[in-house]
């Protein structure tokens, strides 16, 4: 194999992230790390597979079966659900795509690519909470400290706004309007941008969150320890392990509810 194989793979790969994605189509940040994910899987299965360096593929390496393994195998092996194997289907398609159109020398292998089909996934039924676990779970936090009732703002504006974590994470005091008519602006997948109404309970949280913030220069609404906007990982975990707090308190609750007295 060349020494220009590789260079020629990874240049294409430069285009797509630089070039295409972000200009051409005007992709999302939260996009562009996702298929920068998907290909970042897809490479290092195939360098394992054919036993050598993510460094040393080549446009060859990536073919038709090569792609339908990985696939499998991020089912199979990484317990990926049929949903995120479309969804990495998906950021594959788009560039592969972008291969055809910037290598037709190879357009045949890149059209295989193309026509694995999607895998049919099966809906799940929707879950939900009841208001008042719901209500329990945002009084869980300590609203004695400002990082309890920054907390607390946090799930009553969740539960408000019903917003995506990904939009919660972008949220600025400048998106806010407190006073009547109170409402948020949120900036969702797609760049696409929705005002909503705010209760004035949250805003009155909201309002005093923003009394607490130790520097007029913060920009973000929900700040880490450090004072950093928060990852969505972190708000994950913390709604996660409120919840399983909630979820045991009312097991408890109904248990002590049907004892005999």
């Amino acid at each position: 194999m060349s020494k220009a194989a590789p260079r020629e793979l990874f240049a294409l790969v430069e285009s797509f992230f630089i070039e295409y994605l972000p200009r051409q189509r005007g992709a999302s940040l939260h996009t562009v790390r996702a298929y920068r994910d998907a290909l970042k899987l897809l490479f290092e299965f195939a360098a394992q597979r054919n036993g050598r360096d993510v460094a040393s593929l080549a446009l060859s390496d990536l073919d038709a079966d090569t792609i339908a393994g990985f696939l499998d195998h991020i089912e199979t092996n990484r317990s990926n659900s049929a949903a995120t194997r479309n969804c990495r289907r998906a950021a594959l398609r788009s560039f592969f795509k972008h291969l055809v159109r910037n290598d037709l020398a190879h357009s045949l292998q890149y059209t295989r690519v193309l026509a694995i089909p999607s895998k049919k996934a099966r809906q799940q039924p929707a879950t939900y909470l009841e208001a008042d676990d719901v209500r329990a779970i945002i009084a869980k936090p300590d609203k004695r400290t400002s990082d309890g009732w920054r907390d607390y703002s946090l799930l009553l504006f969740l539960y408000n706004c019903g917003a995506r974590v990904s939009e919660v994470t972008g949220v600025q005091w400048t998106d806010l309007q407190l006073m009547p008519p109170r409402q948020v602006r949120l900036r969702g997948k797609g760049k696409k941008e929705r005002l909503l109404p705010l209760w004035r309970e949250t805003a009155n949280a909201l309002h005093k969150l923003r009394g607490m913030a130790k520097s007029s220069d913060q920009q973000h609404v929900f700040v880490n320890r450090h004072r950093q906007p928060r990852h969505r990982n972190g708000r994950r975990s913390h709604a996660s392990r409120s919840r399983r707090m909630c979820c045991a308190t009312a097991a408890r609750s109904r248990c002590c509810s049907r004892a005999p007295t």
